[in-house]
């Protein structure tokens, strides 16, 4: 049962870090004025949403394998609850 919340741990905690990477960048770069800063004080909210905008594609590219082997136990899950449910519906009958 580990090795089934494992790969989604780890997909989740491999996009969480590269959201934070991407995060410290954007917010580095607003802070030395490489990219502008947000309107008033909303400096905040557009640093989070550039980091959202740069870490979403970047997730999709580098962690192709990990969200494969997610989507794997997933669908494998799923097959074994069907499965069960035909199981329990025909021993009812």
């Amino acid at each position: 049962m580990a090795t089934k919340s494992s790969a989604a741990l780890k997909y989740t905690g491999m996009r969480l870090g590269i959201f934070a990477g991407c995060f410290l960048l954007v917010a580095v770069l607003v802070q030395v004025g490489a990219l502008p800063k947000g309107l008033g004080d909303s400096n905040f909210v557009w640093v989070v949403l550039l980091a959202l905008v740069i870490s979403a594609p970047l997730s999709f590219v580098l962690l192709r394998k990990q969200r494969d082997a997610m989507s794997e136990q997933v669908a494998n899950r799923v097959s074994r609850a069907k499965d069960r449910l035909e199981s329990s519906r025909n021993q009812e009958d």
